[in-house]
């Protein structure tokens, strides 16, 4: 055998024991806890991948702001919105009972904000207002639904806006993505296949921005690592069921280069602690591997 098939075999075997390593930790961390979990990882550089239940469509909560914002931006490519114009925030569409960090910092209302600290809120903080209004800037989900549809993206389904997910539990379960999805979305996305380089510089200066799930994908990272990321979470209903705890990101590794996690927690008994320290323990065992 010539010295470069064997070498080639050499490290074959060597990615595979660590994928196997990989897979024996992600398994430790998941087993006997009675949840449902989706994961999906995707090296941009070297296409390393690796999956979990990640054909499994899974409720996306506040995951699909990443969708709804990207969608946002396209309209602001073909100009169709801008960035600059002025949206009026009133009693209308700063609902109470609802997570909005825009409300709090608006809480009378009556005010004309540019769309793009509407998109910020809604992206970096998660917020369910700021969603709503994009949505209805956009003519609905559907819109969204199209956009993505017309990127080839697969196994991604937006029905209904933060309200009405509010109003009925049920509705969380049909906006669905699978872990592989997301991270395809986020390949597409970095690529520079979903929008123009100016919008994509833009939404991913927004994402590295993300205040909310500190306790999850980024945890125990080391300070200051770079993550694109959007978090998502249902809370639990009457019956102690938690419908999603999800993240989706694109991480930047030491040696510049980069990869994709989508982590879904789905129809969890668990804690809310459980359910946060799965997604952390998972994104820590994948940042070990690439990190050899």
């Amino acid at each position: 055998m010539k010295k470069t098939g064997l070498l080639f075999l050499l490290i074959s075997a060597f990615t595979f024991a660590q994928q196997s390593v990989l897979e024996q930790k992600i398994s430790s961390i998941i087993k006997d806890k009675n949840a449902t979990v989706g994961i999906s990882v995707l090296g941009f550089e070297n296409g390393f991948k690796y999956s979990k239940n990640a054909d499994k469509k899974l409720p996306m909560q506040s995951v699909f702001k990443f969708h709804i914002a990207a969608t946002v931006l396209d309209y602001v490519d073909k100009g169709k919105l801008s960035l600059d114009q002025k949206v009026i925030l009133d009693k209308n569409n700063l609902l109470e009972n609802t997570w909005s960090p825009l409300r709090e910092k608006y809480p009378n209302g009556g005010v004309e904000i540019p769309l793009s600290e509407v998109l910020e809120y809604t992206v970096a903080k998660s917020d369910n207002n700021g969603c709503d209004i994009l949505l209805k800037l956009l003519g609905g989900t559907q819109t969204v639904q199209r956009f993505m549809d017309s990127k080839g993206l697969k196994d991604f389904q937006i029905k209904y806006n933060e309200a009405e997910m509010h109003k009925d539990w049920n509705n969380q379960y049909k906006n669905y993505s699978t872990a592989s999805s997301a991270t395809e979305v986020l390949k597409k996305f970095y690529d520079g296949k979903l929008l123009s380089k100016k919008s994509t510089d833009y939404l991913m200066k927004v994402m590295f921005s993300t205040s909310t799930g500190k306790n999850k994908l980024i945890e125990q990272f080391p300070e200051n690592t770079p993550v694109a990321r959007k978090t998502g979470a249902s809370g639990k209903n009457n019956a102690g069921l938690t419908g999603a705890e999800n993240e989706i990101g694109i991480v930047t590794l030491p040696n510049g280069k980069h990869y994709a996690l989508a982590v879904f927690v789905s129809n969890s008994t668990e804690t809310d602690v459980v359910n946060c320290k799965m997604i952390s323990d998972i994104s820590k065992s994948v940042w070990d591997y690439f990190n050899k």
